[in-house]
């Protein structure tokens, strides 16, 4: 992230210590992926139907419906996130973003099989930036249906301490100025609470203005990471609906507010064989920028 740099660490050694203690351990859940879902997400993004991918599979990033974290109401924090310690390591600072991640496709993820997915934390990371500490968490996800292994997804969690009244942001990075495919979207509170309420997502920065603005010193409300790449694999399946994908990586770079509308950007790679895709906000900066391939040419 563009602002770290070399400044003295808030956490103590033996903290950090201690959460890398976290690295190795490792979850299977299993699932049958049901078709609600996929209906409820179909219909968030004004589509008729649930649209097929390659292979008579979901669309790209639509298995993020599916193994989900189901905390009791009990053991939720402040924030809305469920209390860590148990599988996740309990990292002592306050604020969370999903803030990346990588995917391989080897097969596709359909509705009615039963899936298994072992999660395994790779690693714990911890720098120290301008606003203070951050803790990286690097999860690995294997996704195995009965053929086999069809989806291996790694993310990156990253935790920073609460923020400081004044402190400056970090510098806006200006987004490309040629698109060949371009979108405008309008966020809202309503959006945003359904694709919380369909991933489960309880964080409070999505759907409590009072909250995200007080609190965790945003604008607006946040939109969703995952909802922005979600919208930048849709942006690409759109220009190249029968074309098979077979990875796709995308990284957060600043945040994106419900305030205005903001536009999802890309451009096919000279090969014919993926696409180079981005957010922007209102103002032309920069808010994502992510990485499609195709298996082959569409």
């Amino acid at each position: 992230m563009s602002d770290i740099t070399c400044v003295p660490s808030r956490l103590p050694a033996e903290t950090i210590m201690q959460l890398r203690g976290w690295e190795g351990c490792s979850e299977t859940l299993q699932e049958q992926i049901a078709e609600a879902p996929a209906r409820g997400l179909a219909a968030t993004l004004d589509l008729e139907a649930v649209p097929a991918g390659a292979e008579g599979g979901l669309p790209p990033l639509w298995h993020w419906l599916y193994f989900l974290p189901r905390a009791a109401q009990s053991v939720l924090n402040d924030d809305g996130h469920p209390r860590l310690g148990g599988f996740m390591p309990p990292v002592p600072l306050p604020r969370r973003m999903w803030a990346g991640g990588r995917l391989r496709w080897q097969g596709a993820v359909c509705l009615g099989d039963t899936l298994q997915r072992r999660s395994t934390i790779q690693s714990v990371a911890h720098k120290a930036g301008r606003s203070g500490d951050l803790v990286f968490v690097t999860l690995c996800h294997e996704t195995d249906a009965d053929s086999g292994t069809v989806l291996v997804e790694e993310q990156d969690i990253v935790y920073r301490a609460a923020p400081v009244a004044g402190e400056p942001l970090p510098a806006p990075q200006a987004a490309p100025r040629d698109a060949a495919w371009t979108r405008v979207i309008t966020p809202d509170p309503t959006l945003l609470f359904r694709f919380s309420a369909l991933t489960f997502n309880a964080h409070r920065i999505h759907y409590d203005r009072p909250y995200a603005t007080e609190a965790e010193g945003y604008a607006g409300l946040i939109v969703h990471g995952p909802l922005l790449a979600l919208l930048l694999a849709e942006l690409a399946r759109h220009e190249r609906p029968q074309a098979r994908v077979n990875r796709f990586e995308f990284r957060a770079v600043r945040p994106t507010t419900d305030l205005h509308p903001f536009r999802l950007c890309g451009e096919p790679t000279a090969d014919g064989l993926g696409a180079r895709l981005w957010a922007q906000d209102h103002e032309g900066w920069l808010t994502m920028q992510a990485e499609i391939g195709w298996a082959e040419e569409a």
